[in-house]
C-alpha cells in the first residue's frame, strides 16, 4: 500500500505501515504515481494528486486507487 500527496494529509499513514511518497507540486505527483513499486496494491492519494493525475487514475493497468475525503 502506497499513499501520495501533501506532507500534511498523508504523514500520518506511515504509522499503519503505508509507503508515503510526499508529492505537493504537479511533477512529483507525476514522478510518485510513475515510480510506483510494481508490488503496490491500493493506492491512496490526495484530492490535489487526484485532480492532477487525471484520466491516470482510471488506467486499468494500475493498481486499486482510492481518493482521500476533502
Amino acid at each position: 500500500m502506497a499513499a501520495i500527496g501533501e506532507r500534511t494529509r498523508v504523514a500520518g499513514l506511515a504509522l499503519a505501515g503505508v509507503t508515503v511518497l510526499v508529492a505537493e507540486e504537479p511533477e512529483s505527483v507525476r514522478r510518485a504515481w510513475q515510480d510506483l513499486p510494481r508490488d503496490v496494491a491500493l493506492v491512496i492519494v490526495t484530492p490535489a494528486a487526484a485532480d492532477i493525475l487525471g484520466p491516470a487514475l482510471l488506467d486499468g493497468a494500475r493498481p486499486l486507487t482510492a481518493v482521500l475525503p476533502v
